[in-house]
């Protein structure tokens, strides 16, 4: 420990270690010591700490800053960058309405006018069925009671030649009458297509429903009574009949 001495001071206890000493005139001790040691114990000039202050201040400002914007949650600038870059794409293309392709009638005229197909009848003796066409098509058939044994229903090409509706009959054995009713053999309706000039065979209807399906006529088709008044709706004279076995 090293004792700095002035005639105007008291005795000055300094840990400095003394390196080298003169002693001036006015009666003070002046020690010489290493740059290093008197950088240590001079004080920082006034100026010096005057800048730190500013400099530690404006460090404080800016941290409270930083704070008070991660407390307040991102700005509207930041967002915005984050979005990113909107591509329009091209508008797609709509295709152009096509116009239906018309369709062909095999029935329809040059004019587009619609042709009623001509009805025929093939009575099939076989299947005991009459079947009604429409052009070339089946448009719907019926059973029947054909000719028996003996009185066979003739077969070929005929053409529907008389139409009756509730027609009387006569009894071909003893001449006797029986006139339009419930009872009448022929049901409630007529439809020739073949004649010998005296008899007459065509489809009619019956009372006896029974004999629908059998071998079991003098020669004519029997019919049920709602069957054959469609069948009489859907033909004219002339309507062609074909009869086969």
């Amino acid at each position: 420990m090293t004792y700095l001495y002035s005639p105007f001071q008291k005795l000055v206890r300094s840990p400095l270690t003394v390196v080298a000493g003169t002693l001036l005139a006015s009666g003070a001790l002046v020690i010489a010591l290493p740059a290093s040691s008197l950088a240590q114990t001079l004080p920082v000039p006034i100026e010096n700490r005057q800048v730190e202050k500013r400099q530690v201040e404006k460090r404080q400002v800016e941290l409270k800053q930083s704070e008070s914007n991660q407390a307040s949650g991102p700005t509207l600038e930041g967002l915005l960058q984050t979005i990113p870059e909107r591509v329009t794409a091209p508008p797609a293309s709509v295709p152009e309405p096509t116009a239906p392709e018309p369709t062909t009638d095999p029935a329809a005229t040059p004019s587009g006018e619609s042709v009623e197909q001509p009805v025929s009848l093939l009575l099939n003796l076989s299947d005991r069925r009459v079947y009604v066409y429409r052009g070339d098509t089946v448009e719907v058939s019926y059973p029947v009671a054909i000719g028996r044994e003996g009185w066979e229903t003739p077969t070929g090409e005929f053409e529907i030649f008389h139409q009756l509706e509730n027609p009387g009959w006569t009894n071909p054995k003893t001449s006797e009458v029986v006139p339009p009713g419930p009872d009448n053999p022929l049901g409630d309706r007529w439809i020739a297509f073949w004649t010998d000039g005296t008899n007459s065979i065509g489809f009619h209807g019956t009372p006896n429903r029974e004999s629908v399906g059998q071998a079991a006529s003098h020669g004519c088709v029997r019919m049920y009574n709602e069957d054959v008044r469609q069948l009489y709706a859907m033909v004219d004279v002339g309507t062609p009949v074909t009869v086969v076995q």
